[in-house]
């Protein structure tokens, strides 16, 4: 393997890697409170591209981007919560929430697909680059964007990090996700923390659409593979561990771009379930799983 192949395939595998974070944190910050998957995460991440789009575009309101990405993230924040209250909400006291909550989130996934598809038009849609150009690295040309995505996400990262363990409302989450009930004891309002939740999960989504809306064209399904990616990094991590769903999104990120570039595109898929089914062999918890 020469150099600059080597070299394009840590580049790929850190973008991967950065997308799959985004969208997996959201994913475990919702698994790891709520116990409870949100099958329509993948649509946020397309809610988020289409809302940034049509702020920005001149087929939109041609307002820039520097309007378009803040107005899609505070949109999407809004989202999660409606998402939260419509979907969520009115069955996590019952029996079988967990179960239900998938049902409905799917159904409110395929609902948000056929409506952006309704709104939108069939036409594919491309945010434009938010830098544009390249750089050449060991012979290799690497897209300014693609290092704005290998760069800024561990930023984005580090805040919520940040945010988790310095504010209060960052440690009322981790005592929720620790434990339910000592965090009512403690006076926890877990009826508010909830919703936050919901609405940081949705800008963590909205955030990894806009980057890959500036990549590839974007589309009311764009967000399923990444959901599948996703679901793969938060079991692959530790479910509920935040650091094991960072550190597993950059595994599994390089793992991906290596097998895509020894067995295919379309090959890689199965080598990434083959990667998670030994994982859970020898390591049922996941990378990191127990750790908060």
């Amino acid at each position: 393997m020469s150099v600059d192949t080597l070299v394009a395939i840590l580049v790929s595998g850190f973008v991967a890697g950065s997308l799959y974070a985004l969208m997996a944190s959201g994913l475990s910050l919702v698994w790891g409170t709520l116990r409870m998957f949100n099958f329509a995460h993948g649509t946020l991440l397309m809610l988020g591209a289409y809302a940034a789009w049509y702020f920005s575009d001149s087929k939109g309101l041609d307002l820039g981007l520097s309007v378009g990405i803040p107005a899609a993230l505070i949109l999407l924040a809004l989202g999660g919560i409606l998402l939260y209250a419509l979907l969520v909400r009115p069955f996590i006291a019952r029996p079988g929430a967990d179960l239900v909550v998938i049902i409905t989130t799917l159904a409110g996934a395929s609902f948000l697909q056929n409506a952006a598809q309704e709104g939108f038009g069939p036409r594919y849609k491309q945010l434009d680059r938010v830098v544009k150009g390249q750089v050449e690295v060991l012979n290799t040309a690497i897209g300014l964007q693609e290092l704005l995505i290998i760069i800024l996400t561990p930023i984005v990262l580090l805040l919520l990090a940040l945010f988790l363990k310095r504010t209060k409302l960052g440690l009322a989450i981790r005592a929720v996700e620790q434990n339910h009930d000592s965090a009512l004891l403690a006076g926890v309002n877990v009826g508010r923390i909830y919703p936050l939740i919901f609405a940081v999960s949705a800008v963590l989504a909205a955030l990894a659409g806009i980057m890959l809306g500036g990549l590839f064209f974007i589309t009311p399904v764009m967000g399923s593979d990444p959901l599948l990616r996703a679901f793969i990094v938060v079991v692959f991590g530790g479910l509920g561990s935040l650091p094991g769903t960072i550190v597993g999104a950059y595994v599994i990120g390089i793992i991906e771009a290596i097998a895509v570039f020894v067995v295919g595109l379309y090959w890689a898929p199965v080598v990434l379930f083959i990667v998670l089914i030994l994982v859970m062999i020898l390591r049922p918890t996941g990378l990191m799983g127990g750790k908060v």
